[in-house]
Order: C-alpha cells, then sequence, then structure tokens
C-alpha cells in the first residue's frame, strides 16, 4: 500500500501501558470461545454476555514500544483515516453524518463497554462505547497461524472493524442482535454470519475507494485482503481446530463466502450491494 507520507487519525487510543493485575475472572474456557467467535471481531459481549468480571486491577506506566511497534501504529493510524474519509462522503451523500469512532490501542487486556477481554479474543468492535480494539501482537499471528502476510491483510482487519461500526450507526447491528435474541441457536448464528459477511462487503467499499480515488493500491494487495479473508473463513478455522466441519455453527461465514463478499464489495463500491440480509443466497 502506498500510505507512507499520509496524515494518520487523531482518533487513536494508545492504552498499551495500563497492565491488569487481575483477568476478571473470565476462565480459559471464554477466551477460547470467543478466539474461534470473534476473530475479526463481532461484538465481544455476544460471548462475555453474563460474565461478572471482578474489576481487574488496573496499573498505567510508561510503554516502550519496538520500530516495528511503531510504525504499524502509524500505519494503522493512516487506514484509519482513509475510513473515516470513505465513510464520511458515504454519510455525506446519503445525506447523513459519520461518527468517527476510536481506535484503541492494548497490550494482552483491556477493558471496555463490552467487558473485560484478553488479547485471545483478537480485534474487535464493541458496539457499547462504539470504539474498535486492537492489541498489535495479533498481526504477528495473521502471518504466522493464519498465512497472512501483507500490509493490505492487515488494512483489512481494521476495515472489517470500521464496517461493524457502519452497522451500528446505520442500526444494522442493534436490529439484527434483537432478531438473533427471538431465533433458535442456528438461526442465531445464520443472522451473525449475514452480518459478518457485511462487514467484509463493507472493507470491500474501503477498498474500491482507497483504490479509485486516492490511489493507496498497490499491485497484489487485494490478493492479500482476499488471502486474509479466506485465511479466518469458519470451515478453515473449525478444520484446523477439530478436525471437521459443522456449517451449522458458523458465525463469520466460509472461506468462500468471505472471499465472495469482500469482493462484491470492492467491485461494486456501493453499500446498496452488500445486503447481505436480502441476499437469498450467501
Amino acid at each position: 500500500m502506498r500510505w507512507q507520507g499520509r496524515q494518520g487519525s487523531s482518533n487513536i487510543e494508545d492504552r498499551r501501558g495500563v497492565r491488569y493485575g487481575r483477568a476478571g475472572g473470565i476462565g480459559i474456557g471464554t477466551i477460547l470461545l470467543a478466539l474461534v467467535a470473534m476473530y475479526f471481531g463481532q461484538d465481544p459481549s455476544v460471548v462475555l454476555q453474563g460474565v461478572q468480571p471482578s474489576s481487574p486491577t488496573a496499573q498505567e506506566g510508561p510503554y516502550q514500544e519496538s520500530a516495528e511497534e511503531a510504525q504499524l501504529r502509524e500505519f494503522i493510524g493512516v487506514v484509519l483515516a482513509d475510513t473515516e474519509e470513505t465513510w464520511g462522503e458515504i454519510f455525506r451523500q446519503a445525506g447523513g453524518t459519520y461518527e468517527q469512532p476510536k481506535l484503541v490501542l492494548f497490550s494482552g487486556a483491556v477493558e471496555s463497554a463490552c467487558g473485560f477481554a484478553q488479547a485471545a479474543v483478537g480485534p474487535f468492535y464493541c458496539p457499547g462505547d462504539r470504539k474498535v480494539y486492537i492489541d498489535l501482537s495479533f498481526y504477528q499471528e495473521l502471518q504466522s497461524r493464519f498465512g497472512a502476510p501483507g500490509d493490505f491483510a492487515q488494512a483489512y482487519v481494521v476495515a472489517h472493524e470500521i464496517g461493524h461500526h457502519v452497522q451500528t450507526l446505520m442500526g444494522i447491528s442493534e436490529r439484527n442482535m434483537a432478531a438473533r435474541q427471538r431465533a433458535s441457536e442456528v438461526e442465531a448464528n445464520a443472522l451473525s454470519v449475514r452480518q459478518e459477511l457485511q462487514a467484509d462487503c463493507f472493507a470491500g467499499i474501503w477498498a474500491h475507494n482507497a483504490d479509485r480515488s486516492r490511489q493507496l493500491l498497490e499491485q497484489g494487495d487485494i490478493e492479500e485482503g482476499l488471502n486474509a479473508a479466506s485465511a479466518i473463513g469458519d470451515d478453515r478455522l473449525q478444520k484446523q481446530g477439530r478436525g471437521y466441519v459443522s456449517p451449522e455453527s458458523f458465525t463469520h461465514g466460509s472461506s468462500e463466502q468471505r472471499v465472495r463478499w469482500f469482493k462484491r464489495g470492492f467491485e461494486n463500491g456501493s453499500v446498496q450491494a452488500c445486503d447481505t440480509f436480502a441476499a437469498n443466497s450467501l
């Protein structure tokens, strides 16, 4: 990506110096559930719902970042700023105003309006405070565990989480949560898949605008994004984790579905093209 020299967002909240004395009462089973269900980020309260943390003690001190972390922080700031430009214009054209979210950098664990979470849950968006949360160490895992290297793969993570913020601003998240609460487990999972695929499509809309309007993308970038989308499909994660696949338990969509909807957003650049809830087939 051609990101060097571009202005970063001012909406970065750095909490990497905050350390927690206790794990907040959240057990390893809950963390593992969150790890499987929330990579690339659905509302973590879906998994953490009902868990009452025991007010972990927070201590704040200086954080010494490496040169690699500093560059990654700057990169994320540029990507966030570009999503602000993309969605700000889309909302203006629709007669609305885009509310810019904060992006919180943390290390190890973090307290959000959705509860206490450890880094194992991966990047997530919390609609309770309308913030995106990312531990930069996740990007090492993205490359080593998921085999998805490259700066655009990293940008896709941010763009997907911002997609969830857009869903919140549009009222989609609230409507879908209400529908899921009335549904059976299988039906609720299917609704979750539709929400996640729409966030992938919204990430594609950002990539469309970044490429067409500002020429941020370089050759091979889209392939990196598609590789990342494919790498975290439910079918691939389940196959790796337990050796078999259960489509009825999918919460994010298969690798093929995630790639398809990201491509749809990238090729069309239109919010209307991303209505996964109205689609007969995903």
